[in-house]
């Protein structure tokens, strides 16, 4: 039998974008050099927009007054994807895994890194599950999606969602030179959707976002949610998992 392979989860509660990230680097490079085990972030974020690798600046739909008077933080990040929202009441993931050795030109193989995004969807779809609702993929598009189907009959979900699959997790992630992921996942729990319209989430407009505050009732709690997922994490990647003592 091989070692136990052990995954350190990291509840940091409400933090800013900025000061989660730079807990995030800090343990990749920790998690590189072989001196600590991987990591599972967990955080709420204050209200942000973040816009990826392919952002594009058309995508943000409000105004530096408006993002000022909503109290949003703007961050350009090294990300996958284009543009998303976080924030409270929204499950923050940021798995900080060892994916592997980088092939010479520098970058993962390519079904490494399509097999770890199909991971972490097999994770949320997983949890969302063992919560009581069914959920999956749509072809050609990453995240976690609810069918029309699921949306009809739920009085709570917005019209668009009950004529084309809706999006209830965003996925963006990147591997480090180490081949250390970071980044991650955000599952809308019960936050507060309004804001989703200052952007055009994932660069995929008319696409309607949803909750588990829309589709479940009672809402779980968070604390109930980020259970579900961790159980969830633990199966798919075939990981102890234990809570950290420090970042």
């Amino acid at each position: 039998m091989g070692e136990e392979k052990i995954c350190e989860v990291h509840r940091l509660g409400t933090l800013d974008y900025l000061s989660a990230r730079a807990i995030q680097k800090k343990l990749a490079r920790s998690i590189g050099a072989g001196t600590r085990p991987a990591a599972l972030i967990l955080v709420e974020h204050p209200h942000t927009f973040t816009f990826g690798r392919r952002g594009k600046p058309e995508n943000l739909l409000w105004s530096q007054r408006e993002l000022a008077d909503r109290r949003v933080a703007l961050h350009w990040t090294d990300r996958g994807g284009d543009a998303t929202y976080h924030g409270p009441g929204q499950l923050v993931g940021y798995p900080v895994l060892p994916l592997g050795r980088l092939k010479m030109d520098g970058r993962l193989p390519a079904g490494d890194f399509v097999g770890y995004l199909r991971d972490l969807e097999s994770v949320l779809i997983q949890a969302l599950a063992t919560l009581g609702l069914a959920s999956g993929l749509r072809k050609g598009h990453t995240g976690v999606w609810v069918q029309p189907d699921v949306a009809s009959r739920c009085r709570h979900c917005p019209p668009a969602a009950r004529k084309a699959p809706s999006k209830l997790a965003s996925i963006g992630v990147r591997v480090t030179a180490q081949g250390v992921t970071q980044h991650g996942f955000a599952l809308n729990v019960a936050p507060d959707m309004r804001y989703w319209e200052g952007i055009v989430a994932c660069d995929l407009p008319q696409t309607p976002m949803v909750a588990l505050a829309d589709l479940l009732e009672p809402v779980p709690r968070m604390g109930e949610v980020a259970e579900a997922v961790v159980t969830a994490f633990g199966n798919v990647f075939q990981m102890r998992m234990v809570e950290a003592i420090a970042a």
